[in-house]
């Protein structure tokens, strides 16, 4: 029997699946665009029901909202259109980040200070909705040795174990204790090298970026044990204890003995821990997103000219990392819509496994 016509037959079977897996694995398109804007956006939050929800800074003479919710691609204010209109008791104000809780809870956080004009009088607030209702719980106001003039509280992470909020402070670089119990707040780090920037400028796409921002990024690991942070014009990526902020006997040099250098990495703006202890990150120079995994390696996630200027991320219960692209470092005349994406967290497993 002459099996060489079935052996050939057999070898372009199996190209011909070869080239078939080739072409699905190349189509496929790691990034999924959930929603466009053309007003810039920095914040965003999804919640265990995947709502998605976004917030404008006021750094511009006019916004349309502050706060957002994305329903099939659109943005509607929320929780209404009063609390967006500047108009009442309740309205905000200049709005900088949104993060949800496992508790159903959306956090919002109003730096109160437009344009980077100064601080207005009451200082700056942390607002808590419940998502169940779409009410305000509460709202959180600061004493004034808490903030300066300068001052821009600018990301908070929440912890649901102790009840506590960590917000950063990029105007003047510091990290603020909240506690959500009693309302009291306690102010560490200012001026410690930890919290302040590294650079005059960033090189983002090859366009220089004259600025220079200090603590910006911050994170809490999934045990809430320790709190992850970074200036923004920086490359060292700093940790404390929680336990050291959290104990009332620690002194502020305590605080500052605690800190301590977790690795030199890329230039991030936001940073989010996922389920396995991997630390997501911004890659502000390359156009890209980074992973710093639990094991300290450093992984190049993405990098793709839609990324720019990964802002702020945020998770969801599938395995789904969200962010938002602010172009922050491109002028005015090159900046096209803004936009967010999401990515399927088995992009790392596969990268790592």
């Amino acid at each position: 029997m002459n099996i060489k016509p079935f052996l050939n037959l057999i070898f372009c079977f199996c190209l011909l699946l070869g080239c078939q897996k080739a072409e699905k694995t190349s189509n496929q398109d790691p990034l999924t665009l959930i929603a466009q804007s053309a007003e810039q956006w920095t914040g965003i939050a999804v919640s265990k029901n995947n709502r998605v929800f976004v917030n404008y800074p006021t750094w511009t003479d006019s916004i349309t909202y502050s706060v957002a919710e994305i329903k099939d691609g659109k943005a509607y204010p929320y929780p209404s259109e009063m609390w967006n209109t500047k108009i009442g008791d309740f309205s905000f104000y200049a709005v900088q980040s949104v993060v949800c809780d496992s508790k159903n809870r959306l956090w919002v956080l109003d730096t109160s200070n437009k344009q980077f004009k100064g601080v207005i009088e009451g200082g700056p607030v942390l607002y808590v909705f419940d998502l169940s209702t779409d009410e305000l719980i509460r709202s959180y106001n600061f004493p004034k040795e808490n903030y300066f003039k300068n001052s821009y509280y600018n990301d908070v992470r929440i912890d649901i174990e102790n009840d506590v909020a960590y917000i950063t402070d990029s105007g003047i670089g510091g990290i603020i204790l909240l506690d959500l119990k009693s309302g009291s707040s306690k102010r560490f780090l200012t001026g410690h090298k930890s919290v302040q920037s590294e650079l005059d400028h960033l090189i983002c796409d090859g366009l220089k970026w004259e600025n220079s921002v200090a603590s910006d990024g911050i994170a809490l690991s999934p045990d809430f044990s320790e709190l992850y942070f970074i200036a923004l014009t920086s490359h060292t990526l700093y940790k404390i204890k929680t336990a050291v902020l959290l104990d009332e006997n620690a002194s502020e040099v305590d605080v500052q003995n605690a800190v301590q250098k977790v690795a030199n990495i890329p230039a991030t703006d936001g940073m989010l821990f996922d389920r396995k202890g991997n630390l997501w990150l911004g890659g502000l120079e390359t156009n890209g997103v980074n992973v710093l995994t639990k094991e300290g390696k450093l992984i190049h996630l993405l990098k793709d000219k839609r990324i720019r200027w990964a802002d702020s991320f945020a998770k969801n219960l599938e395995r789904e990392i969200f962010f938002t692209t602010s172009q922050i470092h491109l002028p005015e005349e090159k900046r096209g819509k803004y936009e967010v994406y999401k990515v399927s967290m088995s992009l790392l497993d596969e990268m790592t496994h």
